[in-house]
């Protein structure tokens, strides 16, 4: 099972970066697929969720900023992140999630200046 995130970087604060999340040996489309995120000295914290369903959740503090997406015929999840805040700094991880079956990706940094 691989999760190979890719997209992060350097922003200004304000500006935009896409997440992606290529997925490979897991059947996608049953997996429940979310973004966290850990910043340098905090616990990993929850960002987003899509469920197989396509159903959405978001913590409070990116709601109408990041939008979590997927792409089943290319087993892949998306975030895309606008508005971003010199506080969403921090690496990025994909998550994968079905029944007793749960994967993560090596995470991306995403760097935001103010």
């Amino acid at each position: 099972v691989q999760l190979v995130e890719s997209g992060g970087g350097l922003v200004q604060a304000g500006g935009s970066l896409r997440l992606s999340c290529a997925a490979s040996g897991i059947i996608f489309n049953l997996y429940h697929m979310g973004w966290y995120r850990q910043a340098p000295g905090k616990q990993r914290e929850f960002v987003a969720l899509i469920t197989r369903g396509s159903s959405t959740n978001y913590v409070d503090s990116v709601k109408g900023r990041f939008t979590i997406s997927r792409d089943n015929a290319k087993n892949t999840v998306y975030l895309q992140m606008n508005s971003l805040k010199p506080e969403d700094t921090a690496v990025y991880y994909c998550n994968a999630d079905y029944d007793v079956y749960n994967y993560w990706g090596q995470g991306t940094q995403v760097t935001v200046s103010s």
